[in-house]
């Protein structure tokens, strides 16, 4: 569910000028790779964030289309590989916890951004951005408060570096903590900005902290219509514009068929797998859309909202996780 904006869409000074022909045959050819089993999510950013910088994004302007659409796809993929019950059970688990994280997120997140003196409007969408699904929550923002260009494009650039930075983080620190598989697919599930990362993440640390961050994180989502409704009350303004995550429906569907239908069982492994080398392509597709143009745009005071906000959320939900459970 990323969603990259025209400003940090411009090319950033590469360090190998290369013909289109062979730029774009390099850019296929490890995008190809990362369909292997040599190429873990992680991985497949980094190829990513190398290859654009080195020798440049020959698809740039269709990249953000491209990450979504294939997103998209691979979480109703991954969703023929889940049963219906338990999603129901881990959703109920993670509802207290998503209800108190996000209200504590917003507030927090006004707070920091008025001793921060930063503009209010961007502000508002880096918070969104973190108590709910990250780029996407700030798409759906975006127009509510009618926020400009360079706005939408510092909130999403602060979202996609913290992002990257979690892909590496969070299993590193469940693994140093010894979280279960259920403690981590919650954890990383509320405070993982971007759907893609949580399901990146979730999926390096075992199949049920996959099946517990991705349902929590997809419940998590819904809440974009409550938030931008507020949004809009505070702001003032009557738009009408609230981009809805429609796919999530077809992923309940997914895992209904799987639960309900016995014969999909002998097809869903398939589903499953295809939706996971989608999902490491996404990836390999996120970080090439990361460059120099977004860190440029960013700032220190925005990057220290989203850093200081994203660590006082994080910590707090694990610490709730761990020992008030």
């Amino acid at each position: 569910m990323e969603t990259h904006h025209k400003e940090i869409q411009k090319q950033p000074f590469i360090f190998f000028k290369v013909n289109a022909k062979l730029q774009q045959l390099i850019f296929v050819v490890l995008l190809l790779f990362c369909t292997t089993i040599f190429v873990s999510p992680p991985i497949a950013l980094v190829l990513g964030l190398v290859v654009a910088n080195l020798f440049g994004h020959p698809f740039l302007n269709l990249n953000h289309k491209a990450t979504n659409y294939l997103l998209q796809f691979s979480v109703v993929g991954l969703g023929f590989g889940m049963n219906i019950h338990s999603a129901v059970s881990a959703g109920k688990e993670g509802f207290l916890f998503t209800v108190i994280s996000i209200f504590t997120t917003l507030v927090l997140g006004t707070f920091l951004g008025k001793c921060l003196k930063i503009e209010k409007k961007t502000s508002h969408l880096i918070s969104c951005g973190t108590a709910i699904c990250g780029g996407s929550a700030i798409a759906a923002i975006a127009p509510v408060i009618k926020s400009n260009e360079k706005e939408t494009s510092v909130a999403l650039g602060v979202i996609f570096i913290l992002n990257s930075v979690a892909l590496f983080v969070f299993p590193a620190v469940g693994q140093w903590l010894g979280l279960s598989q259920q403690e981590f697919g919650l954890w990383c599930a509320i405070a993982i900005h971007d759907t893609s990362s949580v399901v990146g993440a979730a999926s390096k640390y075992g199949a049920e902290a996959l099946q517990i961050a991705t349902t929590v994180k997809l419940a998590r989502a819904l809440w974009i219509v409550p938030v931008a409704l507020i949004t809009s009350f505070i702001f003032k303004n009557n738009t009408k514009k609230i981009k809805i995550p429609y796919f999530i429906g077809l992923f309940i569907l997914a895992m209904l068929s799987t639960t309900y239908l016995p014969q999909m069982q002998i097809i869903t492994p398939y589903f499953v797998s295809i939706a996971k080398i989608g999902l490491t392509m996404t990836l390999f597709l996120i970080g090439a859309g990361l460059n120099g143009a977004i860190l440029k745009a960013v700032g220190l005071k925005t990057l220290a909202q989203g850093v200081l906000l994203w660590i006082c959320i994080a910590i707090a939900t694990l610490v709730a996780i761990i020992y008030l459970k």
